[in-house]
């Protein structure tokens, strides 16, 4: 993830560690919280569940990239599993199911989400890997929620993915605004 990224779209960005529980997270007033790509098994952060718990809970807009992506999962009450060869480099074909466009990404992981283990009432699968059908993206069908598996800040390229970024923007203004009208 680079921070540049996120800056680029017009707000502040704070970071914490892995490790910031809930309070210390809200005590930033966040408009939004981006779950950042990070090595290892996702399976060994349980940790961080809660706390991604707490935030859906407060209705965040929450945008997370690979690690973040399989947290995510995790914290909406899915499992993930281990790969056989994992994806690696820059040309893989994810599909944006609901557009029916294929981006072509770039992926450094070796864990998946199930999808099976999701409520499919509550998380969409919002993209899938084209060359072994993987969950590579997801979102709430109520919350400001998604994520991907992939990495949609990749430099040089590919860049087919930037409009996450702006996705993630709208949804925080969104969310701000319906903070504002809330307390008129």
């Amino acid at each position: 993830m680079k921070i540049r990224d996120l800056r680029q779209t017009g707000g502040a960005v704070t970071v914490l560690p892995a490790t910031a529980g809930p309070d210390e997270v809200l005590a930033h007033r966040p408009d939004g919280v981006f779950l950042s790509n990070g090595p290892g098994d996702p399976a060994a952060l349980p940790y961080i569940y809660p706390v991604v718990r707490e935030l859906i809970a407060r209705r965040i807009p929450i945008f997370g990239i690979c690690l973040g992506h399989q947290i995510l999962g995790h914290a909406l009450g899915g499992a993930t599993y281990k790969l056989k060869f994992g994806h690696r480099g820059g040309n893989q074909p994810v599909l944006q199911n609901a557009a029916g466009r294929v981006e072509i990404t770039a992926q450094n992981h070796g864990f998946a989400v199930d999808p099976n283990t999701l409520d499919a009432s509550k998380v969409r699968i919002s993209h899938t890997h084209l060359n072994d059908r993987t969950c590579s993206g997801m979102e709430h069908a109520e919350l400001p929620i998604f994520s991907v598996q992939y990495h949609p800040e990749a430099s040089p390229g590919p860049h087919d993915s930037r409009y996450l970024f702006e996705r993630f923007t709208r949804m925080m203004d969104e969310a701000n605004a319906a903070r504002a009208a809330d307390k008129s």
